[in-house]
């Protein structure tokens, strides 16, 4: 068996683990053994969609595309949709870059915040850019999107603005990490540490 024929399989498997933890969640919710949730309209979204997951994640958005060629007691539908919603809606993601920007030459400061505004600059309406001093000359330029490789192509984007303007300047600039998606632990240490320098100031 290939590494990649494990791959799908597993893709599978964990698809299929999701679809009966949703079926079970519906069936205890609402007092109805699975069996009859999966004979009544389970399987058949298997046959339908290629996998029940699959379906699933059509019915986040549009529940009477997949659901309505079955007679489903209200009840049903109204936990099944709930569950779905809750279970696979995606989360947005927080990309994250840490630089540290500097400007020696006479306009300083100023050319570093001319900098910064180029790197704003490649903010949408969907995906604002933000940035934050953590502590001279570091700084975390940040997006929260649904879609993880476009939110870290921006900011990659943003820093090339960013590094054109700053070196146009006489200033330089350093990414100590680049582009990523963080958890929410490295979100509290960094809390932490712009509320540390916050209190040294």
């Amino acid at each position: 068996v290939s590494a990649e024929d494990i791959e799908k399989l597993e893709y599978k498997y964990n698809k299929s683990k999701q679809v009966h933890s949703i079926m079970r969640q519906v069936s205890e919710t609402c007092k109805v053994p699975m069996i009859e949730l999966y004979e009544g309209w389970g399987w058949d979204l298997y046959k339908r969609f290629g996998h029940a997951y699959d379906a699933f994640k059509i019915l986040v958005s549009s529940p009477e595309k997949v659901m309505s060629s079955y007679t489903l007691d209200e009840k049903i539908l109204k936990s099944l949709v709930k569950t779905v919603k809750r279970r696979l809606t995606p989360q947005p993601i927080k990309i994250r870059v840490d630089i540290e920007v500097t400007c020696f030459a006479y306009e300083g400061i100023d050319a570093v915040k001319a900098a910064l505004k180029q790197g704003e600059s490649k903010s949408t309406e969907e995906m604002p850019i933000k940035i934050k001093l953590v502590s001279p000359p570091l700084y975390v330029m940040f997006t929260t999107t649904l879609n993880k490789d476009h939110g870290i192509d921006m900011l990659t984007s943003a820093v090339d603005a960013i590094t054109e303007e700053i070196k146009k300047r006489g200033g330089n600039i350093n990414v100590k990490h680049a582009a990523r998606a963080v958890s929410m632990q490295e979100e509290r240490a960094l809390l932490a540490q712009i509320q540390g320098e916050d209190e040294e100031d």
